[in-house]
């Protein structure tokens, strides 16, 4: 089986509230340009659109965005209207609010929770939408969450949101979430060669809560926003080799078996890198292998 022929549903499925999803979807930061938001080359438009299309066609119906993923020349969310709309209607979208950029691309102070409801009706008109399937609280610093938090719960309530998550938390802050309302999922921080005690734990509680957990830049590693890793431990490489596949196939596999909660959203804008990304989730690791692997990720020491 190739690359081009494994489709999302490979590796295996979990819900979002009541929204179930393949576990390797589709995130949309990289679709700006060849690095995150005002950095790097601008990314080709068409070329853009055709890997959204092609990640639906690949079996894709869980993908994460967010109105701040914006270059000078392209907008994550204005691609995503364009390329898929009239959306399936399997197809979950999520969408963070919390941070602020303004029109120059700037970064400005994190939003007040009084000014989370712009940025909800933001996504939803950039998206073409009437309400967000996901929508996270992204934590700017602040040691407690419950007042933004709060404010989205009550957008939940109203309708214009489905289901909420938080993000850069703590478990402190996932139990003051849980609060004041359901969490269906949470994204931290998250990679093999990364070690972090915190986003450890957040995993674990996640898994014992059903709440799925969703890291970014697991692929990236250390590199985060800036690209891909482009260096990778020999251990990563030789299990690569063994599999007959690159070495951030290999990183998403990890992921994805750190637990059937966890869920994939490697992104990119190469048709190429989209296949082989997705056709990460069919890997199948075996015990030594997780073994050596979980072995970088184990803290110093």
């Amino acid at each position: 089986m190739t690359a081009e022929t494994i489709t999302a549903d490979a590796s295996g499925t979990w819900k979002l509230g009541d929204l179930p999803v393949h576990r390797t979807g589709f995130g949309a930061m990289r679709l700006t340009g060849s690095a995150a938001f005002h950095l790097g080359t601008p990314s080709d438009r068409a070329r853009s659109i055709a890997v959204l299309r092609r990640a639906v066609e690949l079996g894709v119906n869980h993908i994460d965005t967010a109105a701040f993923y914006f270059s000078a020349t392209r907008s994550a969310n204005e691609l995503i209207n364009t390329a898929l709309a009239p959306y399936p209607d399997d197809l979950v979208i999520a969408a963070k609010v919390g941070p602020f950029r303004d029109y120059h691309g700037e970064w400005g102070t994190a939003a007040r929770p009084d000014q989370l409801r712009g940025h909800v009706e933001e996504n939803l008109r950039q998206l073409g939408r009437d309400h967000l399937d996901v929508v996270y609280l992204r934590r700017m610093g602040q040691d407690s969450v419950a007042e933004h938090f709060g404010a989205l719960a009550e957008l939940r309530e109203a309708g214009l949101i489905r289901h909420l998550g938080i993000s850069d938390v703590a478990p402190h802050h996932l139990a003051e979430a849980l609060e004041i309302a359901p969490v269906v999922s949470v994204q931290n921080r998250y990679a093999l060669d990364r070690p972090d005690p915190v986003a450890d734990e957040v995993l674990r509680l996640c898994g014992g809560h059903g709440i799925a957990f969703v890291p970014f830049f697991a692929v990236a590693g250390e590199a985060g926003a800036h690209a891909a890793a482009d260096t990778h431990d020999d251990t990563v490489r030789d299990i690569a080799r063994a599999h007959g596949v690159s070495p951030a196939q290999i990183r998403i596999a990890w992921t994805l078996h750190q637990g059937l909660h966890v869920l994939a959203i490697p992104g990119t804008g190469n048709p190429d890198h989209l296949a082989e990304n997705i056709a990460a989730g069919a890997l199948r690791l075996t015990a030594d292998e997780l073994a050596r692997l979980d072995a970088l990720h184990a803290p110093a020491g």
